[in-house]
């Protein structure tokens, strides 16, 4: 669908008699952020094991009441997706359960506040959804999923059909606005969208109507992880006011890529394994910092971690007095920090060679090309 062509419900201007948009044209309509897969900076595509709270592609998370239950991964399995797309975002049950009531596994979107202010969900004024993606599964049935308030105590279960296995699928939910409960319309969690893998009784519900419980799937639903090696992918989502699916909204990559770095912004080297990644100031012979400007204003000061593998020591300190290296022995975001800038305390041995009031650069020190986190998410 191309830029700047606008919803069949259309308003006539009084003043030049020209058809407007009625508030669902296709720029910025789509609430989803990386509904296509396209961007994943934590992987690279690469597969991991998911643990019980696990961010994947960018925006997409992962939560379990057991870890190690599933792989996830870009294009997992290498099939070919939708016409339309070129990315993926797959899943894979390594470890089968038999699920407990109290069980849940599901593949999930947490939209920020800003973005679903104009819902007027919680007032008599609440405005209709819809929800649409492209999904393919091993398996065949009814599958479910749901819209859940950040207080966890109202949500919609629903269900969608996947009629054929291994075969993409489009499906499209419509859901009426939420009249009642909080709803966040800042920078916290505004709506969660959980499509399930297996939800037990405590967390399942019955679809198409909004309930006052925390629920995550339909009663009934299809449950992908209790069958070994079964598989879930799934791209295109979109959540979009209105009664019907329209288009799915593409953006320009760096348009997405921005739009993920609100919420994850890695620090990563430049080109090699012991590439430059910050300009680093000495304050003594054992500490100094790195500083610079995110290419966003993250969505809250956020926190630092280290990608999956690496160590304090896989970083090190390049100083000007001779070139030697220094590994780090510490490192942490600086309290002073705030969503425009970042300034990282580093720690390293007087070994160093480093010196109060010289200049360094920060680098990895190994042969994988690790990068710094700084985190942001809902």
């Amino acid at each position: 669908m191309a830029y700047g062509t606008v919803n069949a419900d259309v308003v006539q201007s009084s003043v030049s008699g020209v058809s407007l948009g009625a508030g669902n044209a296709t720029l910025m309509k789509n609430r989803i952020i990386n509904g296509a897969m396209v961007i994943d900076q934590r992987n690279a595509g690469a597969s991991v094991t998911v643990s019980t709270a696990t961010y994947c592609v960018d925006r997409w998370g992962f939560s379990g009441s057991q870890a190690s239950k599933f792989t996830a991964q870009q294009n997992a399995g290498s099939v070919t997706p939708p016409v339309g797309f070129s990315n993926y975002w797959g899943l894979t049950t390594i470890s089968p359960v038999s699920l407990a009531s109290g069980d849940y596994f599901v593949a999930y979107q947490v939209i920020e506040g800003y973005n679903v202010a104009d819902f007027g969900w919680g007032t008599a004024n609440a405005k209709t959804v819809t929800i649409s993606a492209w999904v393919y599964s091993s398996l065949t049935g009814t599958f479910g999923g749901s819209l859940r308030s950040s207080t966890n105590n109202y949500s919609y279960p629903f269900t969608y059909s996947i009629p054929v296995a291994n075969t993409w699928t489009q499906i499209s939910i419509t859901i009426p606005g939420a009249t009642s409960s909080t709803w966040n319309t800042t920078n916290g969690q505004g709506i969660l969208v959980n499509f399930a893998l297996g939800v037990g009784s405590t967390y399942s519900g019955t679809a198409g109507s909004w309930s006052a419980n925390n629920y995550l799937s339909a009663t009934g639903a299809t449950s992908v992880v209790s069958t070994n090696g079964a598989t879930f992918y799934i791209t295109g989502v979109q959540l979009e006011v209105g009664s019907s699916a329209t288009g799915f909204e593409y953006r320009q990559y760096q348009q997405e890529l921005a739009l993920c770095q609100r919420y994850l912004y890695r620090l990563t080297p430049n080109g090699t394994t012991t590439g430059f990644i910050s300009t680093v100031g000495f304050g003594s012979s054992t500490n100094g910092f790195a500083s610079g400007q995110f290419p966003q204003i993250m969505r809250t000061t956020p926190s630092l971690a280290l990608d999956n593998g690496a160590s304090v020591g896989s970083f090190a300190i390049y100083t000007t007095n001779g070139g030697n290296y220094g590994t780090l022995s510490s490192i942490s975001i600086n309290g002073v920090s705030c969503p425009s800038f970042y300034l990282v305390n580093l720690g390293f041995p007087s070994t160093s060679g480093a010196g109060g009031g010289q200049i360094g650069y920060l680098c990895t020190n190994v042969t994988a090309s690790y990068s710094i986190q700084f985190s942001a998410e809902l």
